[in-house]
């Protein structure tokens, strides 16, 4: 009996020295937004599959990818645009393996107050703005699908932090967000007297893909197995949060005591609504339809003064990690 209990032992212990450690880079601080990475970290959704994943803030989706391609982490979430820049011009051996967002969050907020209900109605507007901000690399395709006219807007520049403030005092006429962000945002001018209200971009129709998961090129050559572990964890973490919003905020917020309760599950039920959308269903969760990818392509391409026939549009993606 002692012998099979030190057998017994040396096996558990073995599997435990065989976790894969990982660093999973996100794309910006951990809002409500990352629930479900730090939830199923929480849970222990990757370490049942052989990963000791940590996590670690982001400072822009560009950056992340940076990262990657430098070896500072193994997998990133990034904006899938933010990627097909990258690889386009200076050919970053970085490529994404799972789609998360099946349309962009891009939207402006603007004020109820104000009485613009529509893109044309900003024509002649002050919009805040920082610098390389993709909504203005996207708003004049949005402009021309809404009838308007982008060059008669004047964007100012800002940090990031100031931009909502700003819209809230009506020193600017809207602002950008990703419209995820709607809720806390709105809580805060709801305290000032106000309310925001989001002008999606993909209400024009312009459908492009957003958020993804990436990873080095290096690492899904030398290690395909850990990519596959990675990507199933990345599945059960998300069905789970959406299924478990309240637990899901819970573990999210005990990691990240900064981001309050309420503006976690309000931001986690956002993400939920581009993450298992219809498209999803009829792609694949994680999948691409060739015909959005190649519309996202050429937007991103136009707004960065790219050859959109320069490179092919399935050279960014991999689908060969997902089940």
């Amino acid at each position: 009996m002692r012998l099979i209990l030190a057998l017994v032992a040396l096996i558990l212990a073995g599997r435990a020295e065989a976790q894969d450690r990982a660093l999973l880079q996100l794309d910006w601080i951990p809002t409500g937004e990352h629930a479900a990475y730090f939830a199923g970290a929480q849970r222990g959704i990757w370490r049942e599959l052989g990963i000791d994943l940590s996590l670690t803030r982001g400072f822009g989706s560009g950056d992340t990818v940076s990262k990657l391609a430098g070896g500072a982490a193994q997998f990133g979430v990034a904006d899938i645009g933010a990627l097909m820049v990258a690889r386009a011009r200076q050919n970053v051996p970085v490529t994404a393996v799972m789609q998360l967002y099946t349309h962009s969050p891009h939207s402006l907020f603007v004020l109820r107050s104000s009485g613009i209900t529509n893109f044309r109605q900003l024509e002649g507007r002050r919009i805040s703005i920082t610098p390389g901000n993709s909504h203005r690399l996207y708003f004049p395709e949005v402009m021309r699908r809404a009838g308007g006219n982008a060059d008669s807007i004047t964007w100012v520049n800002m940090d990031a932090s100031a931009m909502a403030p700003l819209l809230i005092q009506r020193r600017v006429d809207a602002a950008p967000f990703f419209a995820i962000h709607h809720f806390y945002q709105n809580r805060m001018a709801q305290r000032a007297g106000q309310e925001i209200v989001a002008l999606p971009f993909v209400e024009t129709g312009f459908a492009i893909y957003s958020t993804a998961l990436v990873v080095p090129d290096a690492l899904a050559q030398s290690n395909p197995d850990l990519v596959r572990r990675f990507v199933q964890g990345a599945i059960r973490s998300f069905e789970w949060a959406r299924d478990n919003p309240v637990e899901a905020c819970r573990l999210h917020v005990a990691r990240n005591p900064e981001v309050e309760q309420v503006d976690c599950e309000g931001s986690l039920a956002a993400v939920m609504t581009y993450v298992f959308t219809d498209h999803a269903r009829q792609t694949g969760f994680g999948r691409w339809d060739a015909e959005r990818l190649g519309f996202t392509w050429r937007n991103v391409a136009e707004s960065q003064q790219i050859d959109p026939a320069s490179v092919q549009p399935a050279s960014f993606i991999t689908t060969r990690f997902l089940p």
